[in-house]
């Protein structure tokens, strides 16, 4: 399909224009005007680029690309290697950020609530339609350990408790990425369990000080599943060829 006719039909599904962003969402760098094969990844590394130009990549789609507020205009070091790729294999780069982040089937904080069955009730922030989030609950209680044993099957990876309490786990608030900071919205709703992508230094202090758990699955690990999902939309729905690359990433 044409370039700007995959550039339409993603900013339509996700309501792109809807969001005010710290960066730019969509095109970001065009490539070719044709348009089969595409790559996803959560980040467009210079990795990711390498591997989407040994796959002969038309577009690349990630949830963390280029152009971020405040970020140093210069193109040069690490910046100037990735863009001089893309540009010299005509290869497009699309990110979508908050805007997929929100998506509420494709979007991460849906499909990270899939793959843990979490039962979506509403939004974290619901006087903010804008705002990204949910809370819901588990079909049944568990216990701590139970739940942590059951994150680290589901995502692979341990991920990090901080116990605010021993009781078990039933009302649950999420929000994928660099969300921590959103604790304070789950404690004030009065859920049992906050789970987000990063932890900081206040965030232990402010679990164990409310009697909330608190669980930090890492920024990469819980945002690996909405650019999957998109991607596979793309291949469903638009009929391009789609491989999802996981560069791996601890944090």
């Amino acid at each position: 399909m044409q370039l700007n006719a995959f550039v339409r039909a993603l900013d339509d599904q996700l309501q792109a224009k809807k969001f005010h962003d710290y960066c730019p969402n969509g095109l970001q760098v065009e490539g070719r005007a044709e348009v089969n094969r595409i790559v996803t990844g959560v980040t467009a590394s210079e990795a990711l680029i390498d591997a989407a130009i040994a796959f002969n990549a038309d577009a690349i789609l990630v949830h963390h690309g280029y152009f971020w507020k405040g970020e140093r205009p210069e193109v040069t070091g690490m910046k100037r290697r990735r863009l001089a790729k893309l540009l010299a294999h005509d290869i497009s780069l699309l990110a979508y950020h908050l805007p997929l982040d929100a998506h509420p089937v494709l979007g991460n904080n849906a499909q990270l609530a899939l793959r843990l069955g979490l039962l979506r009730n509403g939004p974290l922030f619901p006087d903010d339609a804008r705002a990204v989030g949910d809370v819901g609950e588990l079909a049944s209680p568990l216990s701590a350990t139970d739940f942590s044993a059951h994150i680290e099957r589901v995502l692979q990876r341990k991920p990090l408790h901080i116990a605010g309490s021993d009781k078990p786990i039933s009302r649950v608030a999420w929000c994928t990425g660099g969300a921590q900071g959103f604790i304070d919205q789950a404690i004030a709703l009065g859920v049992d369990a906050y789970l987000s992508g990063e932890i900081s230094e206040q965030t232990v202090h402010a679990a164990r000080e409310s009697g909330l758990h608190y669980w930090a699955l890492g920024h990469h690990a819980s945002e690996r599943y909405g650019v999957q999902a998109l991607g596979d939309w793309c291949a469903k729905e638009l009929g391009l060829t789609h491989q999802f690359i996981d560069i791996d990433n601890p944090a």
